[in-house]
């Protein structure tokens, strides 16, 4: 039977391996059209972990936004981007990866063993680390990362919303919804879309090439 929270018995058996500093980490942006890819790397505060962390997608805002608060109080906490032209450049998964190993990268002080979400290590990370399959609903570190990459993310595009107004970006965070959609049709591309997606590729390609 699947837990219903996640707990800390992955970071309990890296400390038992001798590790003293384990980072969860976890990136969100990589569904959207436009905006850059997120991460955040976590290391919590055994004596001092929030109650109620989890998969930040199961979370309300209201509870996402406590969440935040309290782990920036408690934790060592380090967010990095992929910017939409490297994501353009070396694709989404290599910009998501990118984005962890820089968020691994800014931790002060650093951690010596990361707890990665998902089903792979990025490269050229220089700690020992494990990729964990929904991570963020397994390990407490992970669920803190989740939050702390949503919440930045969200806000960022929040921000990008009011200098290109119509997209919905401070509803939809950059996702293809409707209203996005109708909104590239009428107002067209901004240099935040992510040229490579399918979506925003044929807008343009449509554009260069009108039919008759």
């Amino acid at each position: 039977m699947s837990k219903t929270f996640p707990d800390r018995s992955f970071e309990d058996a890296a400390i038992a391996k001798g590790f003293a500093r384990i980072a969860g980490v976890d990136e969100v942006g990589r569904g959207p059209l436009c905006g850059p890819v997120t991460a955040a790397a976590v290391i919590l505060d055994p004596a001092n972990i929030p109650e109620g962390l989890n998969d930040s997608k199961k979370l309300s805002l209201k509870k996402r936004e406590g969440l935040f608060e309290r782990i920036m109080k408690t934790a060592t906490v380090s967010v990095a981007h992929a910017s939409v032209a490297e994501i353009d450049e070396i694709n989404i998964l290599h910009a998501s990866m990118l984005a962890m190993q820089r968020a691994i990268g800014g931790l002060n002080p650093a951690a010596d063993y990361a707890l990665i979400d998902g089903n792979r290590l990025p490269k050229g990370i220089a700690i020992a680390a494990e990729a964990l399959v929904k991570g963020d609903g397994r390990s407490v570190s992970i669920a803190a990362a989740s939050i702390v990459a949503k919440i930045t993310r969200d806000r960022l595009m929040v921000d990008l919303a009011q200098q290109h107004p119509g997209y919905g970006w401070e509803s939809n965070a950059g996702y293809g919804t409707k209203t996005h959609l109708e909104a590239l049709r009428n107002l067209g591309v901004t240099p935040h879309h992510r040229r490579s997606f399918k979506p925003i590729h044929n807008i343009l390609y449509q554009d260069e090439n009108p039919t008759s």
